[in-house]
């Protein structure tokens, strides 16, 4: 007989060397919970980021089967008709719908790319692509009401946490996680649940905001700062708040908590566009004065082989004869042109003119699927120790500044992954199971084998980890 409950603790960025290693004697339910279950790093999609991470996690498909490949994606061939991906872009059953289907009930709080909200059998609160909270982020309607009469003033997210105002953010992180615990608490115990899942952003709005202050490898890294603790003492909060939650679940339960990455140092920043016009790969009509955006209309085409996005990687987009409107590259010489690219970036320095770690993908290649508009590359720069900078007027291919606001850290293709068996925390069974071969996709197929539902006929990927 299966465990009758499953709780998912979401923790969006947490990242794996500051929960198993350089804190793991200050955070004393985290240590427990490994202790009694299994536990390891898990790696993410490639790229490793919120979307599309989170939904492969709760749907076991792959970005390229998902069809979008980050926040942004291109709708079509053209050069600037974009889209942002949120629920609709969604066409595979996620764990809660196959639950449904099934007759669990499921409560779901801000859970990524649950925005606009759709029916299912149980509760569902969105997330940050929910545009502000007078909007309709909440299945059933009401539940909005309800949030409102549990806390005062209820925020979905940090709004603007690329900002200098540094008191202002810390203490909206903290109030905002607060706020989330509190009602996922008084939902815990007040309501009736098969399946709970709850992710909580503040973890990654903390780590962009202050992890120049917080990490000693990092070269801003001030050890006088008055902010070099604000990490760790919320962790140190996390901690607690699992702890208290975990206090009023039935033994008959249990528990995942996951990210769906981890965090490292951003040292600066390769302004793609700037290095692909040195290489005479994109031509502008005007070189800007200033920084700036890209603008599609200022680009060259019929002397332009391709272009790139920033983010914290890179996509890199060809200029396809008989694809693109203006389209250069003949299709018969694509996959030299590709080869011959990944060569360049990969031979590409550090920001000190080292080697470097840059790795080139071909989507084609790493994905089951590519639907959608995938990106003819998607690039880690050096390991992901740089981001992708896509504005240009720099005058150089190197920056130590975000140009989309201040951030010091970067996504890691590594986050945690914890499962406990709540009868063995309460009786502090010993078990301590590290693993090393844990996966994003092998949630989804452990969540429904935990819950005794066949997903056979769905195809998800991933195994189940026992």
């Amino acid at each position: 007989m299966k465990h009758q409950k499953l709780f998912i603790i979401g923790l969006d960025c947490l990242t794996p060397q500051l929960v198993f290693d350089r804190w793991d004697n200050e955070l004393p339910t985290f240590k427990k919970l490994r202790n009694c279950g299994i536990w390891g790093k898990m790696k993410s999609t490639i790229p490793c980021i919120t979307v599309p991470a989170w939904a492969s996690m709760v749907t076991g498909k792959d970005p390229g089967e998902l069809g979008f490949y980050g926040f942004r994606n291109r709708k079509d061939y053209s050069y600037d008709n974009l889209y942002f991906a949120n629920s609709l872009s969604v066409k595979y059953p996620a764990i809660w719908n196959i639950l449904s289907r099934n007759k669990k009930t499921s409560i779901l709080f801000n859970v990524p790319q649950t925005y606009p909200v759709k029916p299912l059998r149980g509760i569902m609160v969105s997330s940050f692509l929910a545009p502000d909270e007078q909007s309709n982020y909440t299945y059933p309607p009401e539940i909005k009401d309800e949030i409102n009469q549990i806390v005062d003033d209820y925020q979905i997210d940090v709004r603007d946490f690329r900002t200098d105002n540094k008191q202002w953010l810390v203490e909206q992180i903290n109030n905002v996680t607060d706020k989330h615990f509190t009602v996922v608490k008084n939902w815990t115990k007040n309501k009736k649940w098969d399946f709970f899942m709850f992710v909580e952003m503040g973890p990654d709005r903390l780590h962009h905001g202050f992890w120049g202050m917080c990490e000693p490898e990092h070269p801003k890294f001030n050890p006088d700062s008055r902010y070099v603790n604000t990490i760790k003492d919320y962790y140190l909060k996390l901690d607690k708040h699992i702890e208290d939650l975990l206090l009023l679940l039935d033994s008959d339960t249990t528990v995942i908590v996951v990210s769906d990455h981890g965090a490292k140092s951003m040292i600066g920043g390769f302004c793609i566009n700037e290095w692909l016009i040195k290489e005479g790969l994109l031509s502008l009509k005007n070189y800007p004065n200033q920084p700036s955006k890209l603008s599609m209309d200022n680009v060259d085409w019929k002397n332009s082989y391709c272009w790139g996005d920033g983010g914290y990687y890179a996509r890199i987009f060809f200029n396809i004869k008989g694809r693109e409107p203006s389209g250069i590259i003949n299709p018969a010489e694509y996959k030299t042109f590709r080869d011959n690219m990944i060569n360049k970036i990969e031979s590409i320095p550090d920001i000190n003119g080292n080697i470097s770690q840059t790795k080139a993908f071909i989507p084609v290649e790493i994905y089951h699927k590519t639907n959608g508009i995938p990106p003819d590359l998607i690039v880690y720069l050096d390991n992901l120790n740089l981001r992708s900078i896509g504005s240009i007027g720099h005058n150089d291919i190197y920056t130590f500044e975000n140009d989309t606001g201040p951030d010091d850290a970067n996504h890691d293709q590594y986050g945690i992954f914890i499962m406990t068996d709540l009868k063995d925390y309460y009786a502090s069974k010993n078990i301590n199971i590290e693993r090393n071969d844990i996966s994003i996709y092998d949630i989804a197929p452990t969540a429904l084998d935990l819950m005794d539902v066949n997903f056979e006929k769905y195809n998800i990927r991933g195994k189940i980890i026992k």
